[in-house]
């Protein structure tokens, strides 16, 4: 008789991967909440009452479920090293919804509540139809070769994970080359800190602390984001409302639907990125998680959809599990519903989180997960 396995979801690489997921997902937060709250002047009680909470439910469904499927993959190949896939706010989604759907819809019609219904409708209408394309995921990862899988995910991988942030550091660099040596010389040279610290959680202390102390030695720094203070707990129940909005959001259709298939594109690259690393997920399942977690967001008030994120291999080498995908859905869901997204990210300077957020993919994965022959 084959002994009981039990998979330790938590491992200490799994603060590591806490922090580096947490940060990106609360800078995607902070930068829409800045777009909406800042440049089209939205009221807060609908930013950060309504739509940064169901916005937050995406993560959190999707992360945990990200995590039940590690532990799956877990217990059926009996391995300890099976590490979650990461999911979280959709970068070009973002911007797309905010300046094509929800800014100008708000510009138009003068009414916060309107706009807001109409991304609703726009994100249920994206959930529903990646749910659809996920069916079709297994036949596209077989007939396409994971070169050409691959190499379309370092190119996104270069934009998304180097280029943005490194622009930030440059306008910023007080803080954020800081941070950016923490990570070189922890994650990439692989130099341990004392009594194996977490390097992401120094990379952005420290970050924070030379801002805080240039500060005070008379350096003025740029504005933060306008992302308003505590707002109190606004639970994201989930609502009927986007059905007033589906009519409108046909017209936004053209724009929404490309953005989504790409990220069932991006959700077929990063599970063939996982498996290169040796986690072999079903491409239909993480297709399915991905649309259901945008459909459950849409209902509950979200306006951005969530994709699977680059850098499973990082994350794995790292020494993630599953903890850090279950510790980032409960921290953004639960927080942002508790009105502490705006507060936290508006004391903490973007180039030091940007830091962080490219540190989940700073690390090139190791010889024992280079790409290897795909199996039948």
């Amino acid at each position: 008789m084959r002994p009981t396995f039990r998979y330790r979801a938590f491992a200490r690489g799994d603060v590591n991967g806490f922090f580096a997921l947490a940060v990106d997902n609360l800078a995607m937060l902070v930068a829409m909440a800045g777009i909406l709250m800042g440049i089209y002047r939205m009221p807060a009680e609908i930013v950060l009452g309504r739509m940064l909470p169901g916005t937050a439910v995406g993560v959190l469904v999707g992360d945990l479920l990200y995590a039940a499927l590690a532990w799956r993959l877990a217990r059926r190949e009996r391995r300890q090293d099976v590490c979650a896939m990461p999911l979280g706010i959709d970068t070009p989604s973002l911007f797309a919804l905010t300046f094509g759907v929800i800014g100008p819809v708000h510009a138009a019609t003068g009414d916060a509540h309107r706009a807001w219904v109409v991304g609703m409708a726009v994100m249920v209408v994206m959930g529903a139809s990646k749910l659809v394309a996920a069916f079709a995921g297994d036949a596209i990862r077989r007939n396409v070769p994971r070169t050409a899988l691959l190499a379309a995910l370092s190119g996104v991988a270069l934009v998304l994970i180097l280029y943005f942030p490194w622009i930030k550091i440059v306008a910023e660099p007080v803080g954020g080359m800081v941070a950016l040596g923490v990570v070189l010389v922890t994650l990439v040279g692989k130099v341990r800190l004392p009594r194996e610290f977490p390097a992401v959680l120094v990379a952005l202390v420290a970050g924070w602390a030379a801002y805080a102390i240039a500060t005070r030695v008379g350096y003025v720094p740029p504005p933060l984001p306008a992302t308003g203070a505590l707002a109190g707990i606004a639970l994201p129940w989930p609502s009927l409302e986007f059905l007033d909005g589906l009519g409108e959001a046909l017209a936004y259709l053209p724009l929404a639907l490309p953005v989504a298939l790409a990220t069932v594109i991006g959700g077929i690259d990063n599970t063939e990125s996982a498996a290169a690393a040796g986690d072999r997920y079903a491409t239909r399942d993480i297709l399915l998680v991905e649309g259901a977690a945008t459909l459950v967001a849409g209902v509950c008030g979200g306006v951005i959809q969530t994709t699977p994120y680059i850098g499973h291999p990082a994350y794995k080498s790292m020494g993630c599990r599953a903890g850090y995908a279950i510790a980032t859905a409960l921290a953004i869901g639960v927080g942002t519903a508790l009105g502490l997204t705006g507060a936290l990210i508006a004391h903490v300077p973007r180039a030091s989180s940007c830091r962080c957020w490219s540190s989940s993919g700073s690390r090139w994965p190791s010889r024992r997960w280079r790409p290897r022959s795909r199996s039948t």
